[in-house]
């Protein structure tokens, strides 16, 4: 069943011939009445084109932004100055085809690297793009099914808020499988929702939200160039941000950490998703700077991937974080079971352990003894297929 999309939005999908294998890769959000927005990008220095276009767009509209336009099968990134003038001309034409100002569309692009964009493509399929824009559940499954690149279904989440017998709804859809690591990753995430609010009051929101959700999650340690979240407001439900602030702020963080589940469960090769719970931590930033490390140790990754439970690899990783630790106060639990007590092995059933992390999703809890600070960390393992993939992704 489609989820119900949020007043104030229409979208829809088509085929531009951008992807190789001829499914589709071209993307509208339309608010037609515009809508507030705020957004979060990749804290990578070489940025996509759509990412300089885009930001510069939300600044000279002041967060007013009427269309969203995605491409995938091209990241539109190392393409020179021709990439931003690319972006631009797209822009441009969905501004005219939708008589708005060239500002109010925000752009967004995934897929491979240093290949210009095919403007002409996406100029030719825009027509019926605009033209078949609706605000039903079927047209938002479509939108988020053209977004994918390397992933295997749609991800979407929503959830609704109820203030004084009327409603107000959040959808989130996201695409992602690959290059992810905190500080986002080959990821674009949109959040449309008829809350009346302002840019102020989504920019606060949705950095809350990213920081548990998606800086929380890591596949394979690389972070890319066109991680883009953006969050919508039409404010077509009447209910002001202000009345449901804090039932709001939940909203967007259930549907953040919906989307970024699914983006680790669909990691490319993934096998077993892991979810690191660092305690007793000084800080939280500290107990997530420990998680990320131990997420990314090849090490780690491939004990994980043969179900193998080698916590001395656990225990190394953090003990190199760059966080200050002791490591005599450290304890590691594999699910209930203890494998690693005051930083010392600590005697555990071997089979009954193997079991457990041969679970396709399972929990690593690591005690530091230091504080009370707990970070929840998603992460995977690495698998050959992973490796196979990633080989020949180019060709």
């Amino acid at each position: 069943m489609s989820v119900i999309p949020p007043q104030g939005f229409l979208f829809s999908a088509s085929v531009a011939g951008i992807k190789a294998s001829g499914k589709p890769d071209l993307a509208l959000a339309l608010a037609p009445e515009g809508a507030t927005a705020a957004a979060m990008f990749t804290r990578n220095q070489i940025v996509a084109a759509p990412l300089t276009v885009g930001r510069n767009h939300l600044r000279i509209s002041s967060g007013r932004v009427h269309a969203v336009i995605v491409n995938a099968g091209n990241a539109n990134c190392a393409t020179g100055k021709q990439g931003i003038k690319a972006a631009q001309m797209v822009c441009r034409q969905v501004a005219k085809q939708c008589r708005i100002r060239e500002h109010q569309v925000f752009p967004s692009s995934t897929g491979i690297i240093g290949v210009p964009l095919p403007v002409e493509k996406i100029t030719a399929a825009l027509p019926r793009l605009i033209s078949s824009a609706q605000p039903a559940g079927e047209a938002l499954d479509a939108f988020a099914t053209a977004i994918m690149t390397t992933d295997t279904h749609q991800k979407i989440a929503s959830h609704c808020v109820t203030y004084r017998g009327t409603s107000s709804t959040l959808v989130g859809v996201a695409k992602g499988a690959g290059m992810i690591h905190p500080n986002m990753a080959t990821m674009l995430v949109y959040l449309f929702t008829d809350v009346l609010a302002t840019p102020r009051e989504l920019q606060r929101c949705v950095k809350t939200a990213v920081d548990e959700s998606f800086h929380s999650i890591s596949i394979d340690g690389d972070t890319s160039t066109n991680d883009t979240v953006l969050l919508l407001a039409s404010g077509k439900s009447g209910i002001s941000m202000k009345a449901i602030r804090e039932e709001f702020e939940s909203a967007v963080g259930k549907v953040c950490r919906s989307l970024a589940t699914q983006i680790v469960a669909d990691g490319e090769g993934v096998k077993h998703v892991v979810r690191l719970k660092i305690e007793q931590a000084r800080t939280a930033e500290e107990a997530r700077q420990i998680a990320r490390v131990i997420a990314n140790s090849s090490l780690v990754k491939t004990a994980w991937a043969g179900a193998d439970p080698n916590w001395g690899r656990v225990l190394a990783a953090a003990g190199y974080s760059g966080v200050k630790i002791n490591p005599e106060r450290i304890s590691i639990f594999l699910g209930e079971q203890q494998i690693c007590r005051d930083g010392a092995a600590h005697p555990f059933d071997t089979h009954a352990a193997h079991r457990y992390m041969s679970e396709p999703a399972y929990d690593i809890r690591i005690t530091l003894g230091a504080g009370a600070a707990n970070v929840d960390f998603l992460t995977c393992d690495l698998t050959e297929e992973y490796v196979r993939f990633n080989g020949d992704y180019s060709t």
